[in-house]
């Protein structure tokens, strides 16, 4: 890709106007004020001030044009301010701004839900308004399907660990992210909550074993795990097909998913999949599971970010027949509400979304663009040093850095690799996603690219430049 290409995509000014020092230094009308009222995600580090999004770009108070490669963590799809879209959810405003889900059905949530089912061959859909939302919902529900199935023994949960399934007390207790769930542990129900191996191939598979060993030894280990707490006393075993942020879209081997499914069914627990960030095509299917045909259908699954594009608030919780019919035959209700649960204006914008993806096919266009990616990040980061593993599916890619590339040893968190990485990409015109954990929870640096699937082929090379770049800048050449 030429020079001159490049430029024209970034349009950057050629001053520095966020860097790692600027992130800490005086106010400036390009980033958040220090004393901002605003109890931001960090009080030290100041943040640029987005003042427009438009297509695949973010506009700055300073002049800047960014490529949005994470999608605001994965959430934006369709890229920004679509206008058909805009319009859509302009117009619920206009209509029914809201109605209480307790008194009122609305016509956006009532399409959509028949949409989503129909699609994924599920019963029926709840709307929240973000992920953590949907997984505590999740939980109540397989609670509550236990119980009126005449199991109320059924109190535990599996997940497995250096996961993450949001951030309630509840929610951070199902995932084992150690660094963000450290400071709360004393508010955590401990005694419900185990967690099993992580299925990463980078670290956990043996030399010399083979994906359907690796599978069974996880499946086995499962197993396992149901035997020790008393199989009949497990509620559900939770998994994100694709870990998202926590270890940096790290996919599933194949033939995992229906693999953890069988030990499900065999103990009579749900197998439920949170799909919040790397389901609703990110993978370049519509759901990740489906990579694996109807027999990695789950009982419950959880959706989120690319679900509304980032244009409202929403999530969601899809429930099968079995989950459903036994509800239904029972109290004949769910016994969960939240105030906005089924908004108009989130359900008018999800619509929205999901007629835009079909219009557009764009899907399809993820799965493509996501092929061009990998081949462009293997070929020109594969080989270096501090590259420890490229992984990932569809538009959803991470990429571990490692101190020693073979004995896999990751950087001291103290170094702050990925940050200084994310800072290098936004000086070259991208926004990078870093993360820092992935090894075992507390260590281990990351980087993920998720770009809108609006992402066209010349901006995927910049972006892999770019990031290229920033590696270079960061933990020198090749």
């Amino acid at each position: 890709m030429s020079g001159h290409v490049l430029r024209s995509l970034a349009r950057a000014p050629a001053a520095r106007a966020f860097s790692s020092s600027s992130r800490r230094g005086a106010l400036s009308t390009a980033t958040v004020d220090p004393d901002s009222k605003v109890l931001h995600r960090s009080l030290k580090l100041g943040l640029p001030m987005a003042v427009r999004g438009e297509g695949n770009y973010i506009y700055t108070a300073d002049g800047r044009k960014i490529l949005d490669t994470t999608g605001g963590a994965a959430v934006v799809s369709c890229g920004h301010a679509v206008p058909e879209i805009v319009d859509a959810v302009t117009e619920q405003l206009k209509t029914l701004p809201y109605v209480s889900s307790f008194l009122f059905g609305t016509e956006p949530a009532e399409e959509l839900a028949t949409m989503l089912c129909e699609e994924s061959g599920m019963s029926r859909v709840v709307l929240f308004n973000g992920g953590s939302e949907a997984v505590e919902s999740a939980i109540k529900l397989a609670r509550q399907y236990h119980v009126e199935n005449g199991q109320p023994q059924r109190t535990k949960f599996i997940s497995r660990r250096v996961s993450f399934h949001g951030n309630t007390i509840t929610d951070l207790a199902l995932g084992r992210h150690d660094r963000r769930r450290a400071m709360y542990l004393p508010l955590m129900p401990d005694n419900v909550f185990h967690a099993v191996s992580p299925c990463n191939p980078y670290r956990g598979k043996l030399e010399g074993e083979t994906d359907a060993q690796y599978v069974d030894r996880l499946a086995d280990e499962l197993d396992k795990k149901f035997v020790e707490l008393g199989a009949s006393t497990v509620a559900a075993f939770f998994m994100e097909p694709v870990v998202g942020a926590t270890s940096g879209c790290v996919p599933f081997v194949p033939g995992y998913i229906t693999a953890m499914k069988r030990v499900c069914e065999k103990y009579g627990a749900l197998f439920v999949l949170d799909e919040i960030m790397c389901g609703f095509g990110r993978t370049g299917k519509l759901h990740a599971w489906s990579w694996e045909g109807d027999a990695a259908r789950p009982d419950i699954q959880t959706l989120g970010k690319g679900l509304c594009g980032g244009y409202a608030p929403l999530s969601a919780v899809l429930a099968n027949d079995k989950v459903v019919n036994v509800l239904s035959k029972g109290t004949g209700a769910f016994m969960n509400g939240y105030t906005f649960q089924s908004s108009g204006i989130g359900a008018a914008a999800g619509l929205a979304v999901y007629k835009y993806y079909k219009k557009h096919d764009l899907v399809a266009k993820c799965a493509e663009r996501g092929k061009q990616m990998e081949a462009a990040l293997r070929k020109q980061l594969e080989s270096h040093p501090h590259v420890g593993n490229i992984r990932g599916m569809g538009l959803f890619y991470g990429i571990e850095l490692v101190a020693d590339k073979k004995t896999k040893q990751p950087f001291p968190s103290s170094k702050g690799v990925s940050q200084k990485i994310t800072d290098a990409a936004y000086e070259r015109g991208i926004a990078l996603y870093p993360g820092v954990g992935c090894a075992d929870g507390w260590e281990g640096d990351h980087v993920m690219i998720f770009p809108p699937y609006t992402i066209t082929p010349d901006e995927v090379q910049f972006a892999v430049d770019a990031l290229q770049g920033a590696v270079e800048d960061v933990l020198g050449k090749q």
